[in-house]
């Protein structure tokens, strides 16, 4: 009874934090360039009653072993970096990485990775992300552009009033052996880390990295029937596993009325 009680407490506090993880990414359905998380669960170690092979008394093998399981834990909620879907917005600051990548930002002296191309201009014309971490390489707008274009293989081109070039660069997007090891810092900022592996620099449309789509965003990944399935399945867990409490508590209880 006592190991139901536990096994069922700790089935209790899985399903919690599976419901913290379904609720963090329906919050963030709209944000740009997220990607979603899932919780993965293993289950703890057993209680062996009786070895499998084991000899009777008689001589005789045990075909079948008595193993009695204490539960599950958590065990990681790793980031998923599936594409998400793509919005035509016409700004000629929104970019979309069609494929594997990230792109490079310094913010107080710092370097993140991101998925979010919702790039704006800062007051020295650097282009920037809504939180002004400076997008690397730098590249600075002159004054007197009348449009910014990228081509999908990353060239940068700061065109004047008459189509004319005032200035170009070529970006260059960022890749990593195991995304899912990078730090989320939130604000659509990964940080990198030794479990990521070492960056992998690149331009875009070469060697596997995806290409560069102006004038649109990357959405969020999350699929909001599968997260309230989800849900549903998380909730209907819990309640499991509490009636699993509840039964263990009512045989105790039996158990200490047995004499009176």
């Amino acid at each position: 009874m006592i190991r139901g009680l536990w096994s069922a407490a700790t089935g209790m506090q899985g399903q919690q934090l599976q419901l913290d993880v379904i609720a963090n990414n329906l919050a963030n359905v709209n944000t740009v360039g997220f990607k979603k998380s899932r919780v993965d669960f293993e289950d703890l170690f057993y209680q062996n009653l009786k070895l499998a092979g084991a000899l009777t008394a008689d001589g005789t093998q045990v075909p079948v072993g008595m193993q009695i399981g204490l539960g599950v834990r958590p065990v990681a909620v790793p980031k998923l970096f599936t594409q998400g879907e793509y919005q035509l917005t016409n700004q000629e600051l929104d970019w979309a990485i069609e494929g594997r990548g990230f792109f490079r930002v310094i913010m107080g002296g710092e370097e993140y990775y991101t998925r979010a191309g919702n790039f704006k201009l800062d007051r020295d014309g650097y282009i920037v992300t809504p939180d002004g971490a400076r997008l690397q390489p730098e590249f600075a707008v002159p004054q007197g552009t009348a449009r910014i274009e990228i081509t999908p293989d990353g060239v940068i081109t700061a065109l004047g009033p008459r189509g004319e070039t005032l200035a170009q660069a070529q970006l260059t997007i960022y890749d990593f052996t195991n995304p899912a090891g990078l730090y989320a810092v939130g604000r659509n900022l990964f940080k990198p880390t030794d479990a990521a592996g070492d960056v992998i620099e690149g331009n875009p449309g070469q060697n596997g990295f995806g290409t560069i789509a102006q004038g649109y965003l990357e959405m969020s990944n999350v699929d909001i029937v599968e997260e309230m399935v989800k849900m549903i399945i998380t909730q209907r867990a819990y309640e499991s596993n509490s009636k699993g409490v509840l039964t263990a508590d009512q045989l105790l209880e039996i158990a200490n009325n047995l004499k009176r």
